[in-house]
């Protein structure tokens, strides 16, 4: 495999709590860089932390990254700045398709070592704090999720350290494909072959199928119907 290298712009951690409309109350989503090295744990970055632990946070979704690439086109569209932690994310990364990444795959960052494990789902919270029309939706549609992972490896990581891909599974299904899930029998796959596969992952593949198979009932023609009730009365008689 060819090593694939990116690099870190900004490391953010939360800036302050904000109140926000619904059950949830409060967000940590207002990330902001700092210009010290940041410890990282199991459960994420020192210094940051999440308000709503029954839907973020936890092993699987302990450090959030995001593509400066993506940050861009973004910024571009909307016609404002988007700066680093802007989209929630601990680490802001240049020079790798994060949401293209490969569920499973792992990467060197300073002395951590990280694996994907999940696309991120845009929230009402997400909605609120971006302050666009439809942002949620808009979100979806462009699909450059970024990429929450698990800690394998317990470190530090700074802005300009090194970003190595070291790993990268055979089954080749990515943090997008999971999002979309356009394609059922990739995340069959996706569950027989990859062993770090989350319970929420498992969930978020079970909504891709009742999706796809209401949406194979919706497009049956009427008279297919029709005909295999005749079908079965005929089989009876």
């Amino acid at each position: 495999m060819t090593e694939r290298c990116g690099r870190v712009l900004a490391v953010c951690v939360v800036h302050a709590e904000l109140e926000v409309r619904g059950r949830v109350g409060r967000t940590a989503i207002d990330k902001r860089p700092v210009p010290h090295r940041v410890p990282v744990r199991a459960l994420g970055l020192d210094g940051d932390h999440v308000c709503d632990t029954e839907h973020h946070g936890g092993r699987h979704q302990a450090v959030y990254a995001y593509a400066e690439e993506d940050a861009h086109r973004w910024s571009t569209e909307l016609a404002r700045d988007l700066p680093p932690g802007w989209f929630g994310e601990n680490l802001r990364i240049s020079g790798l398709p994060v949401s293209d990444a490969v569920l499973g795959e792992r990467w060197s960052v300073g002395d951590t070592l990280l694996e994907v494990s999940a696309p991120r789902v845009p929230c009402a919270t997400f909605q609120q704090w971006s302050g666009e029309q439809q942002w949620v939706r808009r979100f979806t549609l462009r699909s450059d999720t970024g990429a929450y992972f698990r800690v394998l490896t317990e470190g530090t990581i700074g802005v300009g350290d090194e970003v190595r891909v070291v790993h990268v599974p055979a089954h080749g299904i990515t943090v997008r494909d999971l999002f979309t899930g356009a394609d059922p029998d990739l995340l069959d796959t996706l569950l027989l072959s990859e062993p770090t596969v989350s319970e929420d992952v498992r969930m978020q593949v079970e909504r891709h199928r009742r999706r796809h198979a209401n949406a194979q009932r919706a497009s049956a023609p009427a008279d297919d119907t029709k005909n295999t009730v005749t079908d079965l009365k005929g089989a009876e008689a």
